[in-house]
């Protein structure tokens, strides 16, 4: 049953920033997460602020310099069905494709897809743990098959986006705007690890939301892709993923963005995958060494050690995808 709150439709997004500033309030946009998170009383919330109304913040335009912008409140499916960014940037389109079912791709919004809360049912439980402000984290010696194997610390979570990893790998930036005025940071410095503050997901600041998802333009050469593996085809989150942004000169890897999901407490960028194949042809040598470094610095839970091979084989394939596109 859910505690009572007040509910108020911003007017605009200065509106919608008065009104955060309250405090316990939290934004709603479309609301696939915030509602379950109230029903499971996650968190205390005395307000809710609807900014679904804002049509300011829900389009989707080339920029004058060839990239993209992505208002926060564009849907999940409409990012997955829009033709330039199918054709610009294919591994969004893809990431944003492997979200949940259909019905929640149409209610869900692209900025909500970023600001998620953790899928742990320890968190989502009636357990008081280090990312409610306690001191434990139930999953280290509980039930973990589907927790991180990278970045973990006091809290051993994993992030759930599927666009967020495909958004840093594309060098994606994100507009936000709070009581102190508007900010710009890139996604892949959006979110903050455990060892940072267990008890934040992002760097978001009180009464702050996203407005907008700003792209590059694609440079010549430029492949993309996300790949996601889970327990059923449709509705799970990622046992597993890689965000593949490869910049290719004929056959030889230029430039390389590589981002895991599935794999840490954040989208987890990894560097060493890129090392790997940066100035290489994606030979059957490079694309194995590539697969074997990216979990050379795991560390498995008692119940999830096979992430390791799952992700090793994840990106081989991709990689090899890569190489014969």
């Amino acid at each position: 049953m859910l505690s009572p709150f007040a509910y108020v439709r911003a007017e605009s997004v200065d509106d919608a920033i008065r009104h955060l500033a309250s405090e316990g309030a939290v934004a709603h946009a479309g609301g696939t997460d915030l509602l379950g998170c109230l029903r499971d009383h996650v968190f205390d919330v005395k307000k809710v602020v609807s900014i679904s109304r804002l049509k300011s913040l829900t389009d989707i335009a080339k920029t004058k310099t060839g990239g993209m912008s992505i208002g926060a409140l564009a849907t999940v499916a409409e990012i997955a069905g829009n033709p330039l960014i199918r054709q610009l940037y294919t591994g969004l389109a893809r990431a944003a494709s492997e979200v949940a079912s259909p019905q929640l791709r149409n209610q869900g919004t692209l900025g909500g897809n970023l600001c998620q809360k953790p899928r742990c049912w320890y968190y989502r439980g009636e357990f008081h743990c280090v990312r409610k402000g306690g001191d434990t984290c139930y999953a280290v010696d509980g039930e973990n098959a589907y927790h991180c194997i990278l970045g973990g610390s006091n809290c051993v979570i994993v992030h759930p986006s599927d666009t967020a990893p495909a958004l840093a790998s594309l060098d994606a930036r994100l507009h936000l705007q709070g009581p102190k005025g508007k900010r710009t940071v890139p996604v892949d410095g959006f979110f903050l690890l455990p060892d940072l503050d267990p008890t934040r997901e992002t760097v978001l600041s009180p009464g702050e939301i996203v407005t907008r998802i700003e792209l590059p333009a694609p440079p010549p050469g430029l492949r993309s892709s996300y790949r996601k593996v889970r327990a059923r085809r449709s509705w799970d989150f990622a046992l597993a993923g890689v965000a593949l942004a490869l910049v290719l000169d004929g056959d030889r890897v230029t430039k390389a963005r590589v981002f895991l999901s599935g794999a840490a407490p954040i989208p987890w960028h990894a560097r060493e995958v890129e090392a790997v194949i940066t100035g290489h042809k994606l030979t059957p040598d490079v694309i194995k060494k590539a697969a074997e470094v990216a979990v050379q610095r795991a560390q498995p839970l008692e119940q999830n050690a096979y992430k390791i091979p799952l992700f090793r084989a994840v990106i081989e394939e991709e990689l090899q995808a890569m190489a014969q596109a």
